[in-house]
């Protein structure tokens, strides 16, 4: 049977995603808890141009606590924690955090994915500062006509750059680690684009004043205005994986229409979900997913 004290949600995660969803679910007057354990990818974001409503930009930091403020204007739990272990039984899923237990009939997974990044001093104030940046579909405007290299494994690292050959044609690959390696037609066309290609492998990579310097094995220096790592993700999907929940190759869960994923209850929203990694998308899983929720378990659905 139900227990009388279980939550109708469970959100992990307060990023993007998960903060509207705190907020859609307070004003659907649901009773929910939200658990965060501070480590949003959206806190390293120096200044956001391509969030909708803010044309003079915002910061990631700036972001979460207006909607945090917006969430707690409804009255909204957040609890700072981790959940250890998430598991189900027929009717509601059982969430142990920091030693006690949450009980819900539902839960939203908002809990994102975490940027490998090159190992660099003051990596800190590089992000902050806009010489290191991390996505560029979020910011590849702000990079037109400086010079910009991609760091990473020779295929990843071409296929960034030839995305960032919209925003700027002074673009270079810098492969990381042992695959160095491309095809004629990978190196055609990044000749085509202009995109230049080295083939030794980045030994160590210095800060000079507002500069990166790579140093490749083989003595070359290349300095640098911006650097974009390809390094790949960990999504932290582990919760859902333990219950059972699809993924695709890339890792990412697999939802339908409603943010649902393979698990019944079990929605996601967010970074973790296999479509484009922006806010405006999170918000939107937010949304479809806090409101099958409500009427779910109001009957209208």
């Amino acid at each position: 049977m139900m227990s009388p004290n279980a939550l109708d949600c469970l959100v992990i995660g307060a990023g993007p995603a998960g903060l509207t969803a705190a907020i859609y679910l307070a004003r659907y007057r649901c009773r929910f808890l939200v658990i965060d354990a501070g480590a949003s990818r959206a806190s390293l974001i120096p200044l956001s141009h391509n969030v909708p409503g803010f044309p003079d930009g915002i910061g990631g930091t700036d972001l979460l606590r207006r909607l945090r403020d917006q969430a707690r204007c409804y009255g909204v739990e957040l609890k700072t924690g981790t959940v250890a272990q998430l598991s189900r039984t027929e009717n509601c899923f059982r969430a142990e955090i920091d030693g006690s237990d949450v009980i819900a009939r539902t839960v939203i997974l908002a809990t994102g994915i975490l940027d490998r990044q090159p190992d660099l001093p003051s990596l800190g104030r590089l992000l902050r500062e806009g010489h290191v940046r991390l996505c560029p579909v979020c910011d590849g405007y702000e990079v037109i006509g400086k010079t910009v290299a991609v760091l990473g494994p020779m295929r990843q690292a071409m296929k960034k750059a030839l995305f960032l050959r919209t925003f700027t044609d002074r673009l270079t690959v810098l492969p990381l680690g042992p695959n160095t390696e491309a095809t004629a037609e990978e190196c055609r066309r990044m000749q085509e684009a202009g995109i230049a290609c080295h083939f030794h492998p980045v030994r160590d990579l210095m800060v000079e004043g507002d500069e990166i310097t790579a140093i490749m094995s083989d003595g070359h220096k290349h300095r640098v205005d911006v650097l974009y790592p390809a390094l790949g993700a960990e999504i932290r999907t582990d919760l859902a994986l333990a219950l059972g929940a699809e993924a695709n190759e890339a890792g990412c869960l697999i939802t339908d229409p409603h943010q649902e994923t393979s698990v019944p209850g079990l929605f996601a929203a967010g970074d973790i979900v296999n479509e484009l990694n922006q806010i405006a998308v999170a918000f939107g899983h937010a949304a479809i997913a806090a409101t099958t929720i409500h009427n779910r378990l109001a009957g209208l659905s």
